[in-house]
């Protein structure tokens, strides 16, 4: 298991879905991966997404600066 990280600042909906979508598909079950975004629509977008393909957020955070990441495991 290991952790990747995925910038996807200043990218607007879909985009945040459909690279995070492309990165889990590298990645092997159990590998954790933590998305920066600045896009407030991922706070929903990526937990549905994520519960739709049967993976799993464990956190999720935003701070002053209004950016947002997202902590996944990929499950198979």
């Amino acid at each position: 298991m290991s952790e990747h990280t995925l910038d996807t600042s200043r990218l607007l909906c879909p985009m945040p879905v459909i690279r995070t979508q492309n990165k889990v598909n590298e990645l092997s079950d159990g590998d954790t991966l933590v998305i920066t975004c600045t896009d407030p629509g991922v706070l929903n977008d990526i937990p549905a997404w994520c519960r739709i393909n049967g993976h799993e957020v464990i956190g999720t955070e935003k701070n002053a600066d209004d950016i947002i990441i997202t902590v996944l495991v990929k499950h198979l």
